[in-house]
């Protein structure tokens, strides 16, 4: 037999072979996890030192007599090289299901894709969640509990007052003093709220409405002008006129007292058109 003749059927049916096992390589690599669940026959080595063999057998087969090992030598590099390309390992590594969380301790809930339970849909899972029961949409620390920017004990989604200085005491508005209700405004010798008032007061409800367990007082004040008992009626219409939208914004009537001191509790000066533009106020406080 010719060497050319030899040297194909050889090739030829290494090829045969060699391309069984990377087609083999290539569909477990779709259905298992780890290289080392492959067979022996399907490591890139194994394939290459086939691949070699055939390659070196179609360059000697195909080559002149002048240069059988030239031909041979490149024959088998070129198959190396396509052998282990073809069986090389192309395993692709899954995705976690829940990168997030990091490690998931043993033992703790998961939902149906495996992923840690998360109660309150705060982004802390329950596992690590020491608040569980946050109420939608509040904004929470690490530990998964409501934030508390100034550390006043009452967390800002309920508190009155979220900038309160460090050490100060406060109470269950988180507040250390009546809150001035600033922008709180009237039209001029009435007791109907401005629209900026009632912008003003939906986040006063909102907060309140978070604070579920805390009875205010609403205090409506003027400034000295005109008699005393007119300013005591209109501000007493003027405190239950904030304690009436409020109660449209959700806020419990029974949760709220509106009183009216008129002119008696003046915190500044009503000599000066400042001092009583300050005297005119809405104050919220907690209720005794």
């Amino acid at each position: 037999m010719k060497k050319s003749t030899t040297g194909l059927l050889i090739g030829s049916a290494l090829v045969v072979g060699l391309s069984g096992c990377a087609n083999s390589a290539s569909q477990q690599s779709g259905t298992q996890s780890a290289s080392s669940d492959r067979g022996w026959y399907q490591h890139p080595f194994v394939c290459g030192l086939a691949g070699s063999v055939i390659g070196g057998s179609i360059g000697y087969a195909t080559s002149g007599n002048s240069n059988e090992e030239e031909s041979g030598l490149v024959g088998a590099t070129a198959g190396a090289a396509i052998g282990g390309l073809l069986c090389a390992d192309r395993t692709v590594e899954a995705e976690p299901q829940c990168p997030s969380y990091g490690e998931v301790p043993a033992g703790a809930a998961v939902d149906s894709e495996g992923c840690p339970l998360d109660s309150d849909g705060d982004g802390v899972p329950d596992y690590r969640d020491q608040c569980p029961g946050t109420p939608a949409g509040v904004s929470v620390n690490a530990e998964g509990c409501p934030v508390d920017s100034d550390n006043d004990g009452v967390p800002d989604y309920r508190d009155q007052c979220p900038d309160t200085p460090a050490g100060v005491e406060v109470n269950s508005l988180g507040c250390p003093e009546a809150l001035v209700l600033e922008g709180v405004n009237f039209e001029f010798d009435s007791a109907q709220l401005t629209p900026e008032a009632q912008q003003e007061l939906q986040v006063v409800a909102e907060r309140l409405a978070n604070n579920t367990n805390v009875r205010v007082e609403i205090s409506g004040h003027t400034d000295s002008r005109g008699s005393a008992e007119y300013n005591k009626r209109l501000s007493q219409s003027r405190a239950e006129s904030v304690a009436d939208y409020l109660n449209q914004l959700g806020i419990s009537s029974d949760r709220m007292m509106a009183t009216g001191y008129g002119e008696e509790r003046p915190v500044a000066s009503n000599d000066t058109a400042e001092g009583r533009a300050t005297n005119r106020r809405v104050e919220l406080d907690e209720a005794n």
